[in-house]
C-alpha cells in the first residue's frame, strides 16, 4: 500500500500541473481512457480473458469509485483543496463502521484507535477551513469519503472471489471513462493538447492505473483495515513532493501531523499481527 500512496500522490503531481490546462471533467475522462488503452495492450499482448462471472460486483466497485471521484473534483471546485482531501480520507473510518456495523466483524478498539490517529494526522497536517456557505462542497467531500469505502470494500470482495488485480482495475477504468465522457462533453470544448499537455495526461492515466493496481493487490492480501490506514501516507507523500517541486514548506504543526500518519502506519500493523484476516 505505500506504493500505491506513492503513485497516487504523484498521480496528484499530474492533476495538479493538468489543472491549469484542462478541466476537471476532462482530466477524469482523460484519466480511465489512458489507463484503459495500458490495461488494454497489457491484455492484448498476454491474451487475458475479460470475461468474469462476478461482473456485478465489478458495477459496483466501478460505480461507487466513478462517484466517489466525481464528489472529490466537484469538493475540490466548491471548498479550499486542504479540507477537501481531509474529508475524503474519512474512508478507513468509514470502512471500519462498514466493518463493524455492517459485516458484524470484530474490529480491534486499538486499530480503530491508530485509524483514529491517522485522521488526526490528517487534520493537522493540511488544517482544513471551512466557511457557513461551504456546506455543499463539505457534504461532497464527505460523501467521497463514504463511498469510497464501500469501493474499498467491493475491492476487498473481488480479491476473495479470486479475481486478478489487472481485471478489476480494467473494469474501474473502463467505467471511469463511460461514466467520465458525459461530464467531459458537458464542458466541452476540450482543451487543445500540446506534447506537455499529452506527457501530463499520460502521467494522470499511468500513473493512476499502477496505483490502482498496488492499492487493488494490498487489499487483497493484505488486513482491510491495516492496508486503509496506510493509505494516509499518501498525504504525506503529497506534501513532499510540493515541498520539492514547489518549494511549499511545512510548518512544525505540519511535521507534527506527519509524525501522527507515520506513527498510526505503524501502530495499525503491529495491532493486526496475529488478528485474523477477517477482522481487520
Amino acid at each position: 500500500m505505500i506504493a500505491a500512496s506513492l503513485l497516487f500522490a504523484s498521480m496528484g503531481v499530474c492533476v495538479k500541473l493538468g489543472a491549469a490546462r484542462f478541466s476537471a471533467a476532462e482530466l477524469v475522462f482523460w484519466r480511465g481512457f489512458i489507463a484503459i488503452l495500458l490495461l488494454s495492450a497489457y491484455v492484448f499482448w498476454q491474451r487475458l480473458p475479460l470475461a468474469t462471472p462476478h461482473w456485478r460486483t465489478h458495477v459496483f466497485r466501478g460505480l461507487s469509485g466513478f462517484v466517489s471521484l466525481v464528489s472529490y473534483f466537484y469538493a475540490i471546485s466548491l471548498i479550499p483543496l486542504a479540507t477537501a482531501v481531509t474529508l475524503n480520507y474519512t474512508s478507513p473510518l468509514f470502512l471500519a463502521l462498514l466493518f463493524a456495523f455492517w459485516l458484524r466483524q470484530p474490529v480491534r478498539p486499538t486499530l480503530i484507535l491508530a485509524l483514529a490517529g491517522g485522521f488526526v494526522g490528517v487534520v493537522v497536517l493540511l488544517q482544513p477551513t471551512l466557511e457557513r456557505e461551504q456546506w455543499l462542497g463539505a457534504a461532497l467531500g464527505l460523501t467521497s469519503g463514504v463511498i469510497s469505502s464501500i469501493a474499498y470494500l467491493n475491492v476487498r470482495r473481488l480479491g476473495e472471489l479470486g479475481e486478478p488485480e489487472w481485471r478489476t482495475v480494467f473494469y474501474f477504468s473502463l467505467l471511469s471513462a463511460i461514466g467520465g465522457l458525459p461530464w467531459a462533453v458537458a464542458s466541452w470544448p476540450f482543451h487543445a493538447m500540446d506534447w506537455q499537455g499529452a506527457l501530463i495526461l499520460l502521467g494522470v492515466g499511468g500513473f493512476g492505473a499502477a496505483a490502482q493496481l498496488c492499492m487493488t493487490t494490498a487489499y487483497k492480501r493484505g488486513k482491510t483495515l491495516t492496508t486503509a490506514n496506510l493509505a494516509y501516507t499518501t498525504v504525506v507523500f503529497s506534501s513532499l513532493f510540493g515541498m520539492v517541486l514547489w518549494s511549499e514548506m511545512l510548518s512544525f504543526q505540519a511535521w507534527v501531523g506527519v509524525g501522527l500518519i507515520i506513527a498510526s502506519g505503524v501502530a495499525a500493523t503491529a495491532f493486526s499481527r496475529g488478528a485474523p484476516a477477517t477482522q481487520d
